[in-house]
């Protein structure tokens, strides 16, 4: 009888990161394998939901490092500004805080890792940690943002919205995109020396896996590659989505008979309560059913039109399966699975890889973009009635989900995953000491 693999996951401190390496570790399980979680300060719980053991790094062993609730209401303003201007404001302090983590989390995770004893980690995160490349067993990179993460000269640069037509402000956006992370990367290089390992050239602070890279990026918006990833190191999952139980919709008590619409903009997004409140004063001039994910703020809803139901928490994955219009902020988790679903977006993005998941909605015309503030009553409601009776569109997409549910990405992520845990140990050695040398920044 074969041994049960232990996989270790280890997901970013942000749930769509969370919850679609959930969608994986339910393979994984299912194939016999033991997957496990550790978790960041506030992700208690997460996990273990799902039926899956938890080991957490807790908020001591962290020094009481980045609370990100408290970091996003401190950096609200930021939102209301172009991707260009937010490389100052928001883009800069973030890579302080994500380094100032990695290295306050640098000896526990070594110690627990050294505990876990895992046939292989699964990393999805924007940064590495030493503790991983150190750990003597393969590792796997996620890439759970956006395809723009992984650079090539015909993608546009990170985090930037900018289009797929290569313009000028590439390289300006380049050029300050660097400038403000080089003191973050400059302290996250000199912890990875003292590691051991070669850090990524800047302004990258987590090259590929030697092993294994899964992107979810689905074929209907993938980039043309001036050069194309070794598909041997790098699987196109197109898409990944985890099971939820079925979910039914409330009765409303206005348009129950209408099209359904989610609007979600994260676990973060939705602290922004002024927006989301102006947003259902639109919902309810329209005849649709709008539900609302308004997070932890669900008591700042006194009143709420007849037919606009809001909550704290939906399975997102089973409601987007039922709706017919999904309104998000470009996390690459909701974008992914209204693509899986056939479900067009209206994204109205606010900071990070959302700027470029709007753009390639609308880009690809699986979507529209819409400015997360700058925008009138009757410009939300025109998005909204344009996508829903845009039949060439639903079409297409429907056409799209097919091909992605098939392709099985959750699926073919476990298997990829087991065969590098099932790696002979001296193949493991042997790419863990080509890491060490690598600072590979692509195919």
């Amino acid at each position: 009888m074969t041994q049960e693999k232990t996989i270790a996951f280890f997901p970013e401190a942000s749930y769509g990161a969370a919850l679609n390496c959930v969608g994986i570790a339910q393979q994984l399980r299912s194939m016999g394998s033991r997957p496990v979680f550790i978790c960041h300060p506030g992700f208690s719980d997460v996990f273990a939901e799902y039926g899956f053991p938890e080991y957490h790094l807790s908020d001591e062993a962290l020094g009481g490092k980045t609370d990100w609730n408290e970091f996003i209401n401190r950096h609200q303003d930021a939102f209301k500004q172009s991707p260009y201007a937010q490389l100052e404001s928001y883009v800069r302090p973030t890579w302080d805080a994500i380094v100032e983590t990695a290295l306050a989390v640098e000896q526990p995770l070594r110690q627990l890792l050294n505990r876990l004893k895992p046939d292989a980690i699964v990393l999805d995160n924007v940064v590495m940690f030493p503790a991983i490349a150190n750990a003597g067993v393969p590792w796997v990179r996620i890439v759970s943002c956006a395809e723009t993460e992984i650079p090539d000269a015909n993608v546009p640069p990170y985090l930037s919205g900018l289009s797929a037509e290569k313009s000028a402000d590439w390289d300006a956006f380049m050029h300050e995109y660097a400038h403000v992370t080089a003191p973050a990367h400059k302290r996250f290089s000199a912890m990875m020396t003292e590691c051991g390992l070669k850090p990524p050239p800047a302004p990258l602070f987590l090259g590929p896996s030697p092993h294994l890279n899964l992107l979810l990026a689905p074929d209907i918006i993938r980039y043309d590659r001036r050069k194309p990833l070794d598909p041997a190191r790098f699987v196109y999952l197109n898409g990944c989505v985890r099971q939820e139980g079925e979910y039914q919709p409330p009765v409303f008590a206005a348009h129950n008979d209408g099209p359904l619409v989610l609007t979600s903009f994260g676990s973060l997004g939705a602290m922004d309560v002024s927006l989301v409140k102006q947003m259902i004063d639109v919902f309810a001039g329209l005849p649709y059913r709008f539900l609302v994910n308004v997070g932890q703020w669900r008591d700042e809803y006194t009143a709420v039109p007849d037919n606009v139901f809001v909550d704290g928490w939906f399975p997102q994955s089973s409601v987007v399966e039922k709706a017919s219009l999904f309104i998000h902020h470009g996390g690459n988790n909701s974008f992914c699975e209204a693509l899986y679903f056939g479900v067009p977006s209206l994204v109205m993005p606010y900071c990070w890889d959302g700027h470029d998941n709007a753009r390639r909605a609308a880009e690809t015309g699986v979507g529209r973009s819409l400015p997360r503030y700058d925008w009138q009553p009757a410009d939300l409601a025109g998005a909204i009635e344009g996508l829903l009776g845009d039949t060439g569109m639903q079409q297409r997409l429907k056409a799209n989900a097919l091909q992605m549910q098939a392709h099985a990405g959750a699926h073919l992520a476990a298997e990829k995953i087991l065969q590098v845990a099932k790696a002979k140990p001296d193949q493991a050695a042997a790419r863990k000491t080509t890491s060490r040398r690598g600072g590979e920044t692509n195919a």
